[in-house]
């Protein structure tokens, strides 16, 4: 064989090792973008009223645009806590888990996120402070939400930062969330560590509301607070490498939970959630409509182990070798 056409080949088998590497590295396990109604498949916990959740909703009906992983759709689930017009409790909220989804090992999940919240900023109106969020490890038969009884490890962030403890993460070993001191959270163990207002959550917030909800909606002015999530798109991971689960968002780590000391599982399932942390309910006619957290292109991922990547570049880098000393 000519040795053109055999540096070609081995070359071509080498860039064939290296992409295998790529697309065996995160093999999918369990998505959901919800162009497709899948409400069925899914099941739904509340505590108290006024809480609900919407796995077919066409999120540019008040406004926003379609997400980063999306294809021009705009379909995604809704969830809302403590609505206008219903009775003030807490605790008081939802959350919602996948039917008959038990993850074991090494896995990521991955997610669109928007905040949504009655305005204006950056204060928010009435009842704008609200939490969403997403974890792992549930049971996936109860409301997994601030006040209710934790079997999983979560995180959940408000949109507007209208909370001293703005950045949250739980656990069973954690009911009333991980406090400031605890280690968890990426941005240190002093006081104020979960606020907006750290300069660790810098990056985040200087948002306006999408000029298509804000002609829907006029009070929806301002920007988001420095350090809040509101109003944008965020990209989120939750990971589990062995007894390691990490937080990020945008790619900025925020929190890191160690499972040996967090308590015990309820099972294998990831959850998303939208719950109210006072024992009150906006008297915003409009929050309803403007109040809630949006999850879109739901992706679980394997993570394998590093021995099949290397195993795959060395025999790459093996064929290589071999026409070298032929050569």
């Amino acid at each position: 064989m000519k040795t053109a056409a055999m540096r070609i080949i081995l070359l071509v088998a080498l860039g064939a090792a290296l992409s295998g590497i790529s697309a065996w590295a995160q093999p999918l396990i369990w998505s959901d973008d919800f162009d497709v109604d899948h409400s069925a498949n899914w099941s739904t916990w509340t505590l108290g009223t006024g809480s609900d959740a919407n796995f077919f909703f066409d999120y540019s009906t008040v406004g926003i645009p379609s997400a980063p992983h999306s294809s021009g759709t705009t379909m995604g689930l809704r969830l809302r806590a403590n609505q206008y017009g219903s009775t003030a409790t807490f605790p008081g909220g939802v959350s919602v888990s996948p039917i008959g989804l038990n993850l074991t090992g090494d896995y990521k999940l991955r997610f669109d996120a928007w905040l949504n919240f009655n305005g204006p900023a950056p204060g928010g109106g009435s009842g704008s402070t609200q939490i969403t969020g997403a974890g792992i490890g549930t049971a996936g038969t109860s409301a997994q939400i601030a006040g209710g009884v934790i079997d999983s490890i979560n995180f959940g962030t408000s949109g507007e930062g209208g909370t001293s403890a703005d950045y949250r993460a739980y656990a069973p070993a954690a009911q009333a969330s991980y406090q400031d001191n605890s280690g968890v959270y990426a941005a240190g163990t002093t006081a104020g560590v979960r606020n907006n207002s750290h300069a660790y959550y810098a990056g985040f917030g200087g948002a306006s509301a999408p000029a298509a909800q804000l002609a829907l909606y006029p009070q929806q002015t301002g920007t988001v607070a420095a350090g809040a999530l509101g109003w944008e798109w965020r990209d989120m991971e939750i990971t589990k490498i062995g007894n390691t689960v990490t937080w990020s968002v945008d790619n900025l780590l925020l929190a890191t939970v160690d499972l040996t000391t967090a308590g015990t599982l309820g099972g294998g399932n990831i959850l998303f959630n939208q719950y109210d942390i006072n024992s009150t309910v906006s008297a915003d006619p409009n929050s309803p409509a403007l109040l809630f957290g949006l999850i879109d292109n739901v992706r679980v991922t394997m993570i394998p182990e590093p021995a099949f990547g290397a195993l795959a570049l060395l025999g790459g880098l093996g064929l290589f070798a071999a026409w070298r000393r032929r050569k």
